[in-house]
């Protein structure tokens, strides 16, 4: 399947460059009204005179259904109650089953789906599992079912699920919580579900190992310890960030491919972007995402080795589950090992070619706890940690550092804050749990009630300010939020 890029060559450099739409992702959404060839040789014809922006854009306004900004027709009420509010959004961020359309950059799912809003009008990987813990809330079952089959669809049809489903994401993924999605169903529907999800489990795993074909996300230390990275497949500019790439290499004297590679590689981590990919804490251009092994995505991948153990006991496949119980025993000993710091009890990124831990202190340090990994006693200094260093007002700070990146300080983020909560709570740390989940509730509750709106991320530091940072505006919607949120306030009371 081309991106948009590849299929739509001098007419995309041109919207992109001569900035036609104000987003660069508008470009890519937009829907041709006809073949994309008879597209091309229209505008080919129309180059053989001069062009004005005014007539590029006239060209794209009568060839291409641009998308909207936001769901069309819907205006916010403010409710007293903000459950109702998020349970009319449902609706709102819901797709039908797609069709296909020549020349689109969706990938057509066949089922229902929640997209996050705003500019982002396709499913997202990991935004998806923190929606469905709201979904499962409300009782929207079926549709969290319809989202799992349509990733299990993508697994089968591709090898992998991508960052979305564009085109221009098919050289990505996310964090991989499609094994987490099928344990809240599970919890629902009875274990028997992991016969269904088997192979697409095992499926996924091979992706993540380069089972399949060579994708570079193994590592293997000089131990022979084997641990994962991202690593995106293509080392050109994103299509939906064009500009924003193109000018950062203007003046930049390096390797531009490798550049590029370690930008989607970022995306595939879902933290796009941070200092915490950065080799001066800071830089753009000093992005080194490919160097480092993250603490989270090894746990993740260690709850896909339990869950493909548990699928294999559940089928009677003996040989399968004793090898995925072994592998994730190794990888829950190689986690403690290489991610944990005892000076201060913290779980921090692994650099791979310093050998050594990186010094850049995040909230990612929580995830261990979050899938039941480190011993019990480790959580005393850890909490000491996230609530001297990470706790705020508003709930959790991503990291402790400001670059004016949206992953960074002063922001947080619903699936950190959920991380954290449900971390500090599988270690017996209720109390402080319940203080960050009602920080970070009433925060929510609180732009909500100034905006009518629910937002992608917050400013935790300052609340009475709105999140910045990024290639973009801060996006309402939104579906992880309205996920968490909803979770929250259903599973600690909170009125």
């Amino acid at each position: 399947m081309q991106t948009p890029d590849e299929l739509y060559g001098q007419l995309f450099k041109d919207i992109q460059l001569k900035k036609i739409f104000a987003d660069n992702k508008t470009f890519v959404d937009c829907i041709p009204k006809r073949k994309p060839k008879d597209i091309l040789a229209d505008y080919e014809k129309l180059q053989a005179t001069p062009i004005s922006n005014e007539d590029i854009k006239q060209f794209v306004e009568e060839n291409f259904i641009i998308p909207p900004a936001s769901a069309p027709g819907y205006h916010t009420d403010i409710k007293d109650n903000v459950i109702e509010h998020i349970e009319d959004l449902w609706p709102v961020l819901k797709r039908s089953a797609d069709k296909p359309v020549e020349g689109s950059s969706l990938i057509p799912l066949p089922y229902p789906y929640i997209v996050p809003g705003g500019r982002f009008r396709e499913v997202f990987y990991w935004d998806s599992y923190f929606t469905m813990l709201g979904l499962a809330e409300s009782n929207e079952w079926e549709l969290i079912e319809n989202m799992i089959d349509n990733f299990a669809f993508l697994i089968h049809e591709y090898g992998f699920i991508p960052n979305g489903n564009r085109s221009y994401f098919l050289s990505r993924s996310q964090p991989p919580y499609f094994s987490c999605m099928i344990e809240l169903l599970a919890a629902h529907k009875g274990d028997e579900i992991y016969k269904y999800y088997k192979e697409a489990l095992v499926k996924e795993y091979s992706y993540w190992m380069d089972g399949i074909k060579p994708t570079k996300h193994v590592v293997t230390l000089n131990d022979g310890t084997v641990l994962n990275r991202y690593y995106d497949q293509t080392d050109t500019p994103r299509p939906e960030s064009y500009v924003q790439e193109h000018e950062l290499c203007e003046n930049y004297t390096g390797d531009a491919a490798l550049l590029f590679r370690n930008l989607r590689t970022a995306c595939e981590s879902g933290w796009d972007f941070s200092g915490r990919w950065f080799t001066d804490g800071k830089t753009f251009t000093c992005i080194d995402t490919i160097n480092i092994l993250p603490a989270d995505l090894n746990c993740l991948l260690y709850h896909l080795e339990l869950s493909v153990a548990k699928a294999a006991a559940i089928t009677n496949d003996l040989l399968l589950q004793d090898d995925f119980t072994q592998r994730a025993s190794k990888r829950k000993a190689a986690i403690n090992q290489y991610f944990y710091d005892e000076r201060d009890g913290w779980y921090y990124d692994y650099n791979i070619s310093e050998k050594k831990l990186n010094n850049q202190k995040t909230i990612a340090g929580i995830t261990p706890f979050f899938f039941n990994i480190p011993p019990e006693n480790y959580i005393e200094k850890a909490a000491a940690v996230l609530r001297d260093d990470f706790l705020k007002d508003g709930g959790v700070v991503t990291t402790l550092i400001n670059t004016e990146q949206q992953w960074d300080w002063p922001n947080g983020w619903a699936p950190l804050q959920w991380i954290a909560i449900k971390g500090l709570d599988n270690y017996g740390k209720k109390e402080l749990a319940t203080t960050l989940a009602r920080n970070w509730a009433m925060l929510n509750i609180k732009v909500y009630r100034n905006t009518g709106k629910l937002m992608e991320k917050y400013n935790v530091i300052d609340t009475h300010l709105t999140a910045g940072g990024g290639e973009y505006p801060s996006q309402d919607g939104f579906g992880w939020t309205n996920g968490v949120l909803l979770k929250i306030l259903k599973t600690y009371g909170l009125k």
